[in-house]
């Protein structure tokens, strides 16, 4: 546990529970999607941190000779952050954690729109060299309905200059984020952005409320006309079918292994395709050799 002091509530990757994390920024810029809770507290204002804490935190560090190997910036979208700001901080992390061989950040499309490829890759070359982007979607209906703010297109531009810069990306899209009435577009329209833009890496989570589902569902139905319900187990396979299906990725690293969801998938797309569409397949036959988690198991 590293000794530093964090505005609560924290949220990482979670690929990066063994890595640094440094929280540069406090919650979210935008903070404004229907389907978001993480930073809707009164203690979860956005605001950035002051560079000279950031260094402060970072000589904690050293202080405690704790092993750092990996750094992740936090909150929300810290690469909101002016391309400055951004340089400064994996300066200080080169600096002061010379041994530190990755930093990472959420990402959100937008967070790139004042950036340019040139300056994206020299943060690349500062050791900032993957990005979690919750794209969450690539239908525009959906991305509208959710109050995203971003696009299809917003999403795609965003991505290729991720790639153009060298950097790695970890996309997130969420199952039955449109519900029974928009599942289909969402799978098709989620797997066109993908092929589109090739990420590194594709996890899939289940769309869930724990502080409860009554603000999504009201925009929704504000919006959409017609009530939102959350997906059954087989239309959440059924979507995943889909989505699989209709992926025409070279050497992506995919995983369906969140708590959130009923059925792990893990493998590369696309060499292991068929075996992940045959899996889904087999749990929709409800087959007794493919383990499905109960509601308990799901730890939401």
């Amino acid at each position: 546990m590293y000794p530093l002091s964090y505005i609560e509530p924290v949220f990482r990757p979670p690929s990066e529970w063994k890595s640094l994390i440094l929280q540069v920024t406090n919650g979210c810029s935008w903070n404004k999607c229907t389907f978001c809770d993480m930073y809707t507290s009164d203690s979860k204002k956005f605001k950035p941190k002051k560079l000279e804490l950031i260094e402060q935190e970072i000589l904690t560090i050293v202080a405690s000779n704790l092993p750092v190997g990996r750094v992740f910036l936090a909150d929300g979208d810290a690469m909101m952050l002016p391309f400055n700001r951004l340089k400064a901080i994996l300066g200080l992390i080169k600096q002061y954690l010379p041994n530190v061989t990755r930093v990472s950040s959420y990402c959100l499309p937008r967070n790139l729109g004042n950036k340019t490829v040139e300056q994206l890759s020299e943060l690349q070359a500062l050791g900032l060299t993957l990005v979690y982007v919750g794209c969450e979607s690539g239908d525009n209906e959906v991305l509208e309905l959710i109050e995203k703010g971003e696009t299809y297109q917003s999403s795609l531009v965003a991505l290729n200059k991720l790639k153009q810069a060298g950097m790695k990306s970890s996309v997130m899209i969420l199952n039955g984020l449109g519900g029974p009435a928009l599942s289909k577009q969402h799978a098709i329209n989620s797997a066109r952005l993908m092929n589109e833009a090739q990420p590194d890496y594709l996890s899939t989570l289940v769309v869930s409320f724990p502080l409860g589902i009554e603000r999504f569902a009201k925009n929704f139905s504000e919006r959409k006309g017609q009530e939102f319900r959350l997906l059954h187990q087989q239309e959440l396979f059924h979507e995943m079918k889909i989505l699989l299906s209709e992926l025409k990725l070279d050497k992506t690293i995919f995983r369906s292994d969140h708590a959130s969801n009923y059925l792990v998938l893990k493998g590369v797309l696309g060499k292991d395709k068929a075996k992940l569409v045959n899996t889904v397949q087999m749990a929709i036959e409800q087959s007794k050799s493919i383990p499905i988690r109960q509601e308990w198991e799901r730890g939401l």
